[in-house]
């Protein structure tokens, strides 16, 4: 392809890259907001000095919401929603609905209610966000896969997750400005603690507007395509049908992708819930310094993710990439869990390791997806996995809150807070030895099923 020859939006260069720049935006908000109290994890360690009240078992109980109408099917059955009715109508409610999720998080934050209520609240909030981000991620991971077809798809993909971890990067970084720490015996305001809420319902609120301008865009693509003017311009074998899903769940590269991602991802997303909480009493470090550390995991991303993603789209071998990177992400736990105490040189050659590997993976698992399933279906594949994901998402959390709750009895000891820190880290260890198998078995099933192309290029266009 040498460029754009005309009109024609489907084989225009510029509105590919206008397209993927419209709904990126929503996704870094998206992880802005839920990543927005993971470098301030710390202080739910003291709920004396929170007037909102809540615990690190209240926190981990929060942030396990975020799953919770995910895992109840609510991924299932709109993932079908979206292969039936499309991503505009159905993106567009989704995108609406995190904004929403989103809005009552930051209300119940500012309520000044009890906290068991401003927690119930807040967990009501984090479950529509929950939802809604994560079928606004399916929306736009089906429309790259739509745009990109036959071009980077795995370049286009590695961009969108590359801003979207900026996301996360920005939360690390302006959470901790915005709810500056505070001495023994002073008090966190609700205002204060609610700051990074409202600066992510901003971004989110941002970001709605941008997904209406894809929306007008993909309803051009798809007209200039022939595929809007009705029901019965869709060709009878390109519709969607419930038995697909059972096509979708019983293929076992399907199965094995989705069981990688759950495994793979708990040992990162849920990693950085706690990430300062853990880092702080390993390796001897300040609020400050823990914080710049644990930002290091997203800018790996923000830098790798692309490069990886075209590396793939060049060289292909995608099985071998993601046992490479779930090899580092096990190796970067062992070293939280067992490196040394108190040597900060250890925390950050695992979070280097931790980074890299949060960069490999998804650079080859995402667009590996089309290459299993039919391009009808997508919506419902990438919904089952994260709803498969999801799963992790939401006990990984809660578990990890109550062991620093019940080894954390005494505010300011050490001993007990380097306990519940290693304690933590044999979760992650676990699911990190669970994810390399996973790994190895898909490389197996992609060597006896060549015709697939798993480990093959994903380029057949310059873009």
């Amino acid at each position: 392809m040498k460029g754009n020859t005309g009109s024609d939006i489907r084989t225009s260069r510029t509105a590919c890259w206008i397209a993927l720049a419209c709904i990126v935006v929503p996704m870094f908000a998206s992880y802005f907001f839920d990543d927005m109290f993971s470098t301030l994890s710390q202080i739910f360690q003291h709920p004396e000095m929170l007037q909102l009240g809540w615990d690190s078992a209240d926190y981990g109980f929060y942030a396990g919401g975020y799953s919770f109408l995910c895992v109840c099917g609510g991924l299932v059955v709109c993932g079908v929603l979206l292969d039936m009715f499309g991503v505009r109508k159905v993106g567009s409610a989704f995108v609406g609905l995190m904004i929403i999720g989103a809005g009552t998080v930051f209300y119940a934050l500012t309520s000044g209610l009890a906290p068991d209520i401003s927690l119930t609240i807040a967990y009501t909030g984090c479950m529509l966000f929950g939802l809604g981000s994560e079928i606004a991620g399916v929306a736009v991971t089906r429309s790259i896969a739509k745009w990109f077809k036959g071009r980077n798809m795995a370049l286009a993909m590695g961009l969108q997750l590359s801003i979207a971890r900026l996301g996360t990067a920005a939360a690390f970084i302006i959470s901790p400005v915005l709810v500056a720490d505070k001495t023994a015996g002073e008090v966190y305001t609700l205002a204060e603690t609610a700051r990074p809420a409202m600066l992510g319902l901003l971004l989110l609120l941002a970001g709605g507007i941008l997904w209406g301008i894809f929306v007008a865009m993909d309803f051009r693509f798809d007209r200039e395509a022939g595929q809007t003017a009705s029901k019965g311009s869709v060709r009878e074998e390109d519709r969607f049908r419930f038995s697909d899903i059972i096509k979708v769940l019983t293929n076992p590269r399907f199965l094995l992708i989705a069981f990688l991602c759950v495994f793979f991802y708990c040992c990162i997303i849920s990693f950085k819930k706690f990430g300062t909480a853990i880092v702080i009493p390993r390796f001897g470090m300040d609020v400050g310094s823990a914080k710049w550390m644990i930002t290091m995991i997203p800018f790996f991303t923000i830098i790798f993710t692309p490069l990886f993603g075209a590396l793939v789209d060049k060289a292909g071998k995608a099985t071998v990439w993601m046992i490479t990177g779930a090899a580092l992400v096990f190796a970067a736990h062992l070293i939280m869990a067992f490196a040394p105490q108190g040597t900060a040189f250890y925390g950050y050659l695992a979070i280097s390791l931790l980074g890299t590997g949060y960069s490999l993976v998804p650079s080859a698992m995402w667009p590996s997806v089309p290459k299993i399933i039919p391009e009808k279906n997508l919506g419902t594949a990438y919904s089952l996995i994260y709803w498969i994901q999801n799963m992790g998402m939401l006990l990984v959390p809660i578990f990890v809150g109550r062991i620093f709750k019940e080894t954390v009895t005494e505010a300011g000891n050490l001993t007990q807070e380097i306990t519940a820190a290693v304690n933590a880290e044999y979760i992650f260890i676990v699911l990190g030895i669970a994810a390399i198998i996973t790994a190895v078995l898909l490389l197996f099933s992609s060597g006896r099923h060549p015709e697939l192309g798993l480990d093959l290029p994903n380029s057949t266009k310059n873009v």
